[in-house]
């Protein structure tokens, strides 16, 4: 079973977006969706106020897991990570990041053990505040903008519909699974099914 009793936390599970109803499904909050999903699989809530988030704890994939979505807005969402890392002495190999990314078609998921920011500005800021890139992430394509002098801003902010929700609904989906799996049988096999 992927999803049990609360255990001691031994794993960050971040997922990236920005807080309140305007931002509700849009492209940047794919990370926000992923770990609803995987809150919805371990039947446990994130509601809980803690480290700048709305915060849940549960074993997820056999460990015991903080399960964060930052309220600090995506661009500080190193100050969250951060000092939540620090209170539980969580090593970055340990932090495990679910975030948006415009270089993937809409719902491919990539994960990776590290890497740079990618201009992704929440990658950026969680780098800053753990000091280093080498933290494992699972990236939800949310696809490019469609023309190049369409604003970045307002193609990531933009609300998805339609059919394109349900691509990104089911790759939320699959990456509460990723992270499950990621935590439970290591990054290598979890690479090999989901990449």
């Amino acid at each position: 079973m992927l999803f049990q009793k609360k255990r001691p936390v031994s794993w960050l599970i971040v997922g990236l977006g920005n807080p309140g109803d305007k931002y509700d499904g849009t492209r940047h909050n794919a990370g926000f969706l992923a770990v609803d999903a995987l809150a919805d699989k371990g039947q446990f809530r994130i509601s809980r106020v803690k480290f700048k988030s709305l915060t849940a704890q549960g074993s997820v994939g056999g460990q015991g897991a903080l399960v964060m979505k930052p309220t600090t807005y995506m661009n500080l969402s190193g100050e969250a990570v951060g000092e939540a890392a620090r209170f539980y002495h969580i090593p970055p190999a340990n932090v495990l990041v679910i975030s948006d990314d415009v270089d993937l078609p809409l719902g491919k998921l990539r994960l990776r053990t590290g890497g740079s920011a990618g201009g992704h500005n929440g990658l950026k800021s969680i780098i800053q505040h753990l000091g280093t890139d080498q933290f494992p992430r699972i990236k939800i394509g949310v696809g490019g903008k469609p023309h190049p002098d369409y604003d970045m801003a307002d193609w990531v902010l933009g609300r998805l519909q339609g059919e394109d929700r349900r691509v990104l609904d089911e790759a939320a989906e699959r990456a509460a699974e990723a992270a499950a799996c990621l935590l439970k049988d290591g990054p290598q096999k979890a690479m090999n099914r989901f990449n």
